[in-house]
């Protein structure tokens, strides 16, 4: 029954991409066409910071690469996500496509309380998304599945992203969101096996859940091919997700800083 609602949910963001009422001309925002600030193609290498493990209030460093562009204005490359438009209006700032994203998985070993359980892969992840740009910012809506068989789980997600700041050589955007995690996705992450049992961790079953995200994300221009991108949020966790054992802090922050170059 819910994948049926997720489907009718999908369906009806579709319809109303196609009776939408257009304007010719393309009127993108490239400022908050992406989370990233952007009016040129970047490409470049960063470092991002994020916790070590599901819940965790410890933090790893990982070498990321930054890529923000777009193809023929059609593919695009936004952090480490990619996706392809498949229908636009006439104008544009109402586009339906698919993208594919990442979900970091752990090791075990580096948690403090996970040591002992089995890691957790890197998934991949893919679906039909929605981009609706308008005067007061850009919304997203995204239905994303594990396509790499990880967790086989489901989110489904709606972001709002406004420039705050946009000037020749800083350019600010800040962020809010929320997702719906299934059962399937949060139990992989968060949940305990019974194999994975110890003196100070029990048996736990992860649920269905909502997560909420805000952030900001700037661009600093260090000449006219070169620029430093910073980026800052946080993940407050649902509660299927934060009564898991495993879990230390229900706040998850995540953070990136890179230098990228224009084309």
């Amino acid at each position: 029954m819910k994948k049926i609602n997720t489907i009718k949910t999908v369906s009806l963001f579709a319809g109303l991409f196609f009776i939408s009422a257009a304007q010719a001309g393309d009127k993108i925002d490239r400022t908050t066409e992406t989370i990233i600030p952007r009016i040129k193609n970047t490409y470049g290498i960063g470092i991002a910071m994020l916790p070590k493990t599901s819940g965790s209030d410890q933090f790893r460093v990982l070498p990321l690469p930054i890529i923000n562009a777009n193809y023929a204005d059609l593919f695009y490359i936004n952090a480490l996500t990619a996706g392809v438009w498949l229908f636009d209006s006439d104008d544009k700032r109402l586009r339906f496509g698919l993208a594919v994203q990442p979900r970091f998985g752990w090791d075990a070993k580096d948690g403090r309380l996970t040591r002992g359980m089995r890691d957790r892969d890197f998934a991949v992840e893919m679906g039909p998304t929605l981009r609706w740009q308008t005067d007061i910012g850009t919304f997203n809506v995204q239905w994303a599945a594990d396509i790499s068989g990880a967790s086989n789980g489901q989110n489904v997600g709606l972001q709002f992203i406004r420039n705050l700041y946009r000037g020749k050589v800083f350019m600010l955007n800040g962020t809010v969101g929320v997702a719906r995690n299934n059962s399937k996705l949060n139990n992989y992450y968060f949940g305990v096996g019974a194999n994975e049992t110890s003196l100070t961790r029990t048996a736990y079953s992860a649920g269905a859940s909502t997560e909420f995200r805000a952030g900001l994300i700037g661009t600093y221009l260090v000449d006219n091919n070169s620029n430093l991108t910073f980026g800052v949020t946080a993940t407050r966790l649902g509660d299927a997700q934060a009564d898991s054992p495993i879990v230390e802090t229900r706040v998850q922050p995540l953070v990136f800083f890179a230098y990228t170059i224009a084309y």
